[in-house]
């Protein structure tokens, strides 16, 4: 495994991270702990996960598994990069929500009983909070780096803008601010490119990708929907996009097939050679989904690939970040 840099730190992080949103929701806990230890075993060292994670059947109940995971001992605590994240609502209480001093405190406190951990590592703003001033937020921050509680912080689905505020309001308190960011960015999801990834990359912050294959639009959705073996692809963003892209995803599977490859391994591959991308995080359900995008690790897509990727998925624009892409 060649671990990356997660933004301007020297923490280092394996180019696939953990993704646990199905763990106990369409994983089993044993399943769970299964995926976990395999993942690890095969040198992934970056888990990440939300406090919110679990609410088909309450919130909090993925932290709550690697909890128990973690209270196996073996060094599992140890050797993972651990991530989770605050702001979703928690429940119907005003203040059980939001970026407030309160509840980036209070949070962390209940994600760390459930995580049976004594630090998280990566403390993701998991969305903008327009009511919270920067000011509160980092002190709160700052509380928590002074206790030990949390290592770094992070954040979530922001804007370029959000980066650049954020970074200048640390500076002026002489904190480190952001060091990664984690948003939406996949082959058919690219807006990141004109803003987000550029600002990331001025202020050294990671840019970690979430649902890097469009939750299944890019792992052969149309060709499990004829077999009848689709899960995810059969519902959410992959049943939406499915709608306007169905053209060019049969392209898309084509093209994979003209090279002998899977999709979900394009995608993957494709996504991991940006520049400025720290990490994929992917969602695997199986020890066998896992084992596909190792293999990834291994892939580089030649240019004859590469090329007509771009035509199916173009870039916004005309593949400039902006200002440049503006006048495409």
């Amino acid at each position: 495994m060649l671990y990356r840099q997660l933004g301007r730190t020297a923490l280092k992080v394996s180019p696939l991270c953990l993704g646990t949103l199905n763990l106990g929701v369409r994983t089993t806990r044993d399943e769970a702990f299964a995926l976990m230890d395999e993942a690890l075993e095969q040198g992934i060292n970056f888990f990440d996960t939300a406090n919110q994670y679990g609410w088909q059947v309450h919130k909090g109940l993925t932290e709550e598994i690697i909890g128990e995971w973690f209270a196996q001992g073996g060094g599992r605590r140890e050797r993972v990069v651990l991530g989770t994240k605050v702001c979703n609502p928690m429940s119907d209480l005003p203040n059980d929500q939001g970026l407030s001093a309160r509840h980036i405190i209070a949070s962390c406190e209940d994600s760390l009983r459930r995580l049976r951990t004594d630090w998280i590592d990566v403390y993701q703003l998991h969305n903008i909070d327009p009511t919270a001033s920067w000011d509160e937020v980092w002190q709160a921050m700052e509380t928590l780096v002074h206790q030990g509680k949390i290592r770094y912080v992070g954040s979530s689905n922001f804007a370029g803008w959000h980066l650049a505020d954020a970074q200048a309001a640390a500076a002026r308190r002489n904190f480190l601010g952001l060091v990664s960011e984690q948003c939406c960015y996949n082959l058919a999801t690219r807006y990141v490119e004109m803003e987000v990834v550029p600002a990331a990359r001025a202020h050294g912050i990671g840019v970690l990708a979430w649902s890097p294959l469009h939750g299944g639009l890019l792992s052969g959705a149309l060709r499990k929907l004829d077999e009848g073996t689709a899960v995810k692809t059969a519902q959410g963003r992959a049943q939406i996009a499915l709608r306007t892209m169905r053209d060019t995803v049969e392209q898309y599977e084509k093209l994979c097939e003209s090279i002998s490859a899977d999709p979900s391994q394009v995608a993957l591959a494709w996504l991991l050679s940006r520049p400025g991308l720290t990490a994929a995080v992917i969602g695997p359900r199986t020890t066998g989904h896992l084992a596909s995008a190792l293999e990834t690790l291994d892939m580089t897509l030649p240019e004859d690939i590469l090329a007509p990727l771009d035509e199916l998925f173009p870039p916004i624009g005309n593949g400039q970040p902006a200002p440049a892409t503006w006048l495409a």
